[in-house]
Formats: structure tokens, C-alpha cells, sequence
């Protein structure tokens, strides 16, 4: 039995995962992967090969700091035992053609995975959550929007969780209370998106007329009017925090909303 070990300064699923991918190719291989991460000191380094130069072995091992690399070279050799180095010869051809320094810091392309599959779940949880949908599942939101019809929730909403935010919206309509969800909510989580009358009275009309919408309280003025006000009561009455959207575009608004939220969310996650 060979026992094949995989040592990595970070989690090492890549490398056992290429290990495992080559073991396919020989039927029935008399094989042992052994998985060791999180490989950051000399001492442990020169305790694995004490370990494997007692037996049957290989050090397979994708080790991005220059000095451990080197250790491990010296410690095989010494110990008789065979290892790879699948990191550095990468690295080194790397730096020969980019002329760049890599950074040698271990784990960034685990933290890289992490951030795309949370931009992913962001998303769909964008999409799930959009103009009041599931209401009974806020409390998952890192940030919820609320504010009246036409005044950029949507857009601003899925802008932020492209960048892995967890974000819903709901809408304020004057005959309809807002879900008691809601108001459950850390205010800090909270935005009123708000817009002059003027700007949004615009904005419904074209609106009406691209889809042949007959006239209605939604295009009159007073109706906007009470709407707004009704909106700003809500967000004074409840500690939530009010962005005015009128001549910003999605981008804007959404790094003002960022900046509003980044503290919070350093305090209990890594950034995006």
C-alpha cells in the first residue's frame, strides 16, 4: 500500500482532488491519500516526513511560502522520502512570464470559491425576495429595502447581491401593511429608498403609457405625494435609514447603502 501524502498550507482539497483524479487512471491502485492541512510551521513539516519515511509513502504537496518549500526539499531528501511539488514550479513560470510577485499568502483560492458560491446563494435569494415575496424569511436579509413603487428597490437590490449581499425588498403602499417581519428587523438593516414626487410622478406615467396602463391613483400627483410621506413616516417611526435615489444611478446608491453596511458586516463575516 502506497500512502500518498497530500500536504498543503491551506485546506488541500485541490491537490487531493488532482491526487485522486490521476489514482483513477490505474485500476484497483493499492493507494492511501492522506490529507494534511493547514501545514504552516517547520516543526509539523518535519513531523509529517519523520511520519512518512517510516513506511511506504509520497509527499505530495502545494505549499505556497518559499521557506517551507524549501524545508520540505531538505527534510525528503534527508529522509529518503519522494516528494512533488505541484505549487512552486507553477509559481515560478508564473513569475517569469507575468513579472509579477506573487503573494504567497495561503487559502485564497478557497476564499476565492467561497465569495463566487456566496454571489451565487446572494442571488437567488435576491430573486426569491423581490418586490415583498416570502416576507416570513426577512430575517435572513443582510439588508432590505423598502420604498414606494418606481423608486429603484429592484435594481438597487440585485446590484448588491451580484456583489454578496444577502438583500430583499419590499414595497410601501399606502392601502397595504408592510409584513410584521418587517419591523422585527435591526433598524440598521432597514433602507427607505425616497424620491421627489416630481421625479417619480415621471417616472410612473412613462411607465403607464409603455404598457397601456389606464389612469389611476398610481400616476397622480397627490397620490405620489401621500405615498412619499407615508414612506418617510414609516422609515422615522421605525429607526430606518433614508436614501434619496432622485439623479443617482443603481451604482451610487448601492455603495452609499455599502458604506452604511460595512462595518456591521465586518464584525461577523469576511468581506466580499
Amino acid at each position: 500500500m502506497l500512502n500518498i501524502y497530500v500536504v498543503s498550507d491551506a485546506t488541500g482539497e485541490t491537490a487531493e482532488r488532482m491526487i485522486r483524479a490521476a489514482l483513477v487512471q490505474f485500476r484497483n491502485a493499492p493507494a492511501n491519500v492522506i490529507r494534511q492541512g493547514q501545514v504552516r510551521t517547520a516543526k509539523r513539516i518535519r513531523e509529517l516526513v519523520r511520519e512518512a519515511a517510516g513506511q511506504k509513502s509520497v509527499i505530495v504537496h502545494t505549499l505556497v511560502s518559499d521557506e517551507l518549500r524549501r524545508l520540505m526539499l531538505r527534510e525528503t531528501r534527508s529522509c529518503g522520502v519522494d516528494s512533488m511539488d505541484l505549487m512552486g514550479p507553477v509559481l515560478d513560470r508564473l513569475v517569469t512570464h507575468l513579472k509579477l510577485t506573487p503573494r504567497r499568502k495561503p487559502g485564497l483560492l478557497k476564499q476565492l470559491f467561497e465569495a463566487r458560491s456566496r454571489e451565487i446563494n446572494a442571488v437567488e435569494y435576491a430573486f426569491r425576495h423581490d418586490d415583498g415575496q416570502h416576507p416570513e424569511e426577512l430575517g435572513k436579509a443582510e439588508v432590505v429595502l423598502v420604498g414606494v413603487s418606481r423608486s429603484m428597490k429592484t435594481p438597487v437590490m440585485l446590484y448588491l447581491a451580484y456583489r454578496g449581499w444577502f438583500a430583499a425588498n419590499v414595497p410601501i403602499i399606502l392601502e397595504v401593511a408592510p409584513p410584521p417581519g418587517l419591523f422585527r428587523l435591526p433598524p440598521r438593516r432597514v433602507f427607505c429608498l425616497l424620491m421627489a414626487p416630481d421625479r417619480l410622478l415621471e417616472l410612473r406615467r412613462a411607465r403607464a403609457d409603455s404598457f397601456n396602463i389606464p389612469d389611476s391613483p398610481y400616476t397622480s400627483a397627490d397620490y405620489i405625494r401621500r405615498e412619499i410621506l407615508h414612506a418617510r413616516r414609516l422609515s422615522r417611526d421605525h429607526g430606518w435609514r433614508q436614501i434619496e435615489v432622485a439623479g443617482k444611478s443603481v451604482e451610487e446608491v448601492a455603495r452609499e447603502i455599502i458604506t452604511l453596511l460595512r462595518p456591521a458586516r465586518d464584525d461577523r463575516m469576511p468581506a466580499w
